[in-house]
């Protein structure tokens, strides 16, 4: 963390997606769009065929072939290279990912691989070689519809290897979407238990940066407007919705969340959420709402004791006073309201997604080697991950 002061040095990196189009009604722009990338477009959709037919409608409209290929859950390293061979055998040159987290990072995984020689793990982080990815990606749109990872502001892909039972990424500069397009009416359709799920990853990614190891003064501001607009609005979000205003607001906190994490990092909660999405068959979000007010306190508590005078240790009360709207809040404040809304929004402990103690040291191992884990304000002892753990069950 660079803090600001006089006797401070302020540096930083900020990388995005070349250009970003927020707002209600974007998503029609869709079809312009394209037309200036490319003749031939493979759409990477986690949406059903009715629902990716406007999309479709849109690049003709503007002479755009379409190829469908459909990413039905979390992206594994066998479904990229599908889709990389039916782009390839299709003539595609370009690439239209839209859906979630999980249609965005495959369709940057397939951009990546269409220009790049060689094998998906010669560039997978942990499991692979990590190469250095050389050639920039096949041009790439990415529309979300859910409010979430904000993943098509980020330069890593997430990909499940189900024979190494953990997540990872690829990752480049050179993944960067050419646009992003965040229109929150297309979000207005998603039920409530997948908003819940989006709404709190989206939360934690606003809330981990703030507090990372690679916290910085541009992405401050950020995240702060992140966690007011996630505390007034999640809950309006999973209780109806159609509301428009708070549908609004959390397709920006998604957004500001993914623009965080690629330029300031996460944290504990990332760094366990990757090696428990291997193993278990849960949403992403759900792993980070449970984790979330565990790592919180936690954190606390080590960084009280073993850094007292750490930057991060003010930053959770105000994080408490950001969520709570109260401006006397302390951070015990926050995690409280944290516990209060996963049991509003009904998440689940993680023992209801298969998770048992004896798993709990081979988590612990591999959560140890995430690279969010890098992020997290203080290094945790072994023992403080397994007590997160253990109470998240």
């Amino acid at each position: 963390m660079i803090q600001d002061g006089d006797e401070s040095v302020i540096t930083f990196e900020f990388a995005t997606a070349g250009r970003i189009l927020f707002g209600r009604g974007t998503f029609r722009q869709a079809g312009s769009i394209a037309a200036g990338m490319g003749r031939h477009a493979l759409v990477v959709t986690g949406l059903s065929d009715a629902l990716t037919q406007p999309l479709v409608d849109l690049l003709r409209e503007h002479q755009v072939t379409a190829t469908l290929f459909s990413v039905p859950h979390e992206p594994t390293t066998d479904l990229v290279l599908q889709g990389t061979q039916c782009a390839r055998e299709a003539g595609c040159d370009m690439v239209v990912g839209i859906g979630g987290g999980s249609a965005i990072d495959a369709s940057k995984a397939i951009a990546g691989l269409l220009t790049n020689p060689g094998d998906l793990f010669d560039y997978l982080e942990v499991i692979g070689k990590a190469q250095a990815i050389r050639e920039p990606a096949a041009p790439l749109i990415a529309i979300a519809t859910t409010a979430g990872t904000g993943a098509e502001v980020t330069r890593n892909a997430v990909i499940i290897s189900p024979q190494h039972r953990v997540k990872v990424s690829m990752r480049s500069p050179l993944l960067l979407p050419r646009v992003a397009i965040v229109d929150p009416e297309l979000t207005h359709s998603v039920p409530p238990a997948v908003t819940a799920s989006t709404g709190l990853d989206a939360l934690t990614q606003v809330l981990e940066p703030y507090v990372s190891s690679r916290a910085n003064v541009m992405i401050d501001p950020l995240v702060r407007d992140g966690m007011a607009r996630a505390a007034r609005s999640l809950r309006r979000a999973y209780e109806n919705g159609d509301d428009a205003d708070a549908r609004e607001d959390m397709a920006l906190v998604s957004l500001f969340g993914g623009l965080a994490l690629a330029n300031a990092g996460l944290g504990a909660v990332h760094g366990f959420a990757a090696p428990l999405g291997g193993m278990l068959q849960a949403p992403h979000g759900a792993i980070c709402a449970r984790l979330l007010p565990f790592v919180m306190e936690v954190n606390i508590r080590a960084l009280r004791a073993r850094q007292p005078d750490h930057y991060a240790l003010p930053r959770y009360d105000e994080i408490a006073r950001l969520l709570t709207g109260n401006p006397q809040a302390v951070a015990a404040d926050g995690i409280a309201w944290v516990h209060e809304l996963c049991q509003a929004l009904q998440i689940p402990s993680l023992s209801a997604y298969g998770l048992t103690r004896d798993d709990i040291p081979k988590v612990v191992e591999r959560g140890a080697a995430a690279s969010s884990m890098k992020g997290n304000p203080i290094p945790l002892t072994p023992e403080e991950m397994t007590e997160i753990l253990t109470r998240a069950l």
